[in-house]
């Protein structure tokens, strides 16, 4: 029996190769995102490039307000009796995102740039695991969190890595209460990572070459490389892993 596989952010970049990388498991996945037209795109190329997988659900909605995260794990629910995997995909900097002048350079428009930052990358996550939190299957259910390697570097304008840093805390207290279930948590830091809508074109061709630089395999990442990652930590070979941050950058960030 196919098993469900919850994507968050699933129609473009990272959770998207997520979710394709789940089809071609023969999964039913179900891709959640703010963009229906996005998302319903999403779906039917999923479901071109792996006819046999189940038909790809496509639940539009923003995950930062609790009443929609509400009906949505309501609906989820209704058609399936467990999730196997939540993916936590969506998010991103919310300043890359705006459009120029969106933000004031006064305290009002710090405010605004932190708190978009902490509901795209940290409410949301939060509030769609807590809201599938009973539904998880107990035990082998997964849950994985993405991170980025801002968590440890920083991103710029402070408010992003915080953001995904958040994350970190939040994955350790959750593998902890639901470990008793089988149920593991884990999450997963990207570097740089090519062909998402995070980076799109907006680094110059400099900048691109330093962060290659900066790996040791001397490569950009791609999604393909997170999504191989998230479907490991998502399989029955991953049972004993829980609590801990997988780093998917090349070398770019060592240790921890």
């Amino acid at each position: 029996m196919a098993r469900v596989m919850v994507v968050s952010g699933g129609g473009t970049g990272i959770g998207l190769a997520v979710a394709q990388r789940f089809a071609g498991q023969g999964e039913q996945v179900v891709i959640l995102g703010r963009r229906a037209a996005v998302l319903e795109d999403a779906a039917s190329a999923i479901g071109r490039e792996h006819p046999s997988a189940p038909p790809v659900l496509a639940l539009p909605g923003d995950l930062s307000r609790p009443e929609t995260v509400e009906a949505l794990c309501q609906e989820i629910g209704q058609r399936f009796p467990a999730v196997d995997a939540l993916v936590h995909a969506a998010g991103g900097n919310a300043i890359l995102q705006a459009p120029p002048g969106h933000y004031d350079d006064g305290l009002a428009g710090v405010a605004r740039r932190w708190s978009d930052n902490f509901a795209g990358n940290v409410l949301s996550a939060v509030l769609l695991t807590e809201g599938l939190r009973d539904r998880l299957r107990a035990p082998g259910g997964r849950v994985v969190l993405v991170s980025s390697i801002a968590a440890y570097r920083g991103s710029g304008a402070g408010c992003y890595g915080a953001a995904k840093a958040a994350l970190h805390p939040y994955g350790y207290d959750l593998a902890a209460a639901l470990g008793p279930r089988g149920i593991t948590v884990n999450i997963v830091a990207p570097g740089y990572i090519r062909d998402t809508g995070f980076f799109s074109d907006r680094l110059p061709a400099e900048r691109q070459a330093a962060l290659i630089a900066e790996t040791s395999t001397r490569r950009a990442g791609l999604p393909a490389d997170i999504a191989d990652a998230v479907a490991w930590l998502a399989s029955p070979g991953a049972a004993h892993v829980t609590a801990q941050v997988i780093q998917v950058n090349g070398g770019a960030e060592r240790g921890h």
